[in-house]
């Protein structure tokens, strides 16, 4: 099972999420893939992924992440706590922290959304954050020195141990990103 996680106001229509479902088509068309749209809300969307991860757990499919931005901060939350390997593209660090800046009204030009960010959905990241990762072998962390929305070393602090892969330049989409998926899917193990 592969699990696609995007990122904050995003979507599986993100250049990101197309390029992962059309070569995991192409590609892995026996590996289980989800995608989906997660709700605005954030314990709703913590409740979607862990079902998503119980019932592949249950059915004894091995379990596999992708996650971008905030994605991957989820990617490593279920990662840790019910296993699997997870490859995190550009990783939110604290994502609580952003919030702050975030409060009240947002929009999601991909589902033409608007919904309002609050003061819970803070606490609902924080009992997800995994302040330490206890299962380096885990993780394979994609970042670009230039995104211009998360400071990359942060993610290198905190993923120090993991195996990273840094290119200069880039920015928050990473640049490339296409070009990665054959070494992601080596990573992950994943069968044709």
């Amino acid at each position: 099972m592969l699990l696609y996680i995007h990122g904050f106001n995003s979507s599986p229509l993100s250049d990101k999420g197309v390029m992962t479902a059309r070569f995991m088509a192409q590609s892995y068309p026996n590996v289980t893939f989800y995608q989906p749209q997660l709700p605005s809300d954030i314990q709703e969307a913590i409740t979607l992924l862990e079902t998503i991860v119980k019932k592949a757990k249950q059915a004894g499919q091995t379990l596999n992440y992708i996650g971008s931005s905030l994605g991957g901060f989820l990617a490593s939350y279920l990662a840790e706590r019910y296993g699997g390997q997870a490859v995190l593209i550009n990783p939110a660090v604290n994502p609580v922290e952003l919030f702050d800046g975030l409060m009240g009204e947002q929009y999601n030009p991909y589902t033409d959304e608007t919904y309002h960010i609050k003061p819970e959905h803070k606490a609902q990241l924080v009992a997800c954050d995994t302040q330490v990762i206890l299962h380096p072998d885990r993780f394979f962390v994609l970042l670009q020195t230039n995104d211009e929305v998360l400071d990359y070393k942060l993610a290198v602090q905190k993923y120090h141990c993991c195996q990273l892969l840094i290119q200069p330049g880039g920015d928050h989409s990473f640049i490339g990103y296409e070009q990665q998926l054959t070494s992601i899917c080596d990573f992950l193990q994943l069968e044709y």
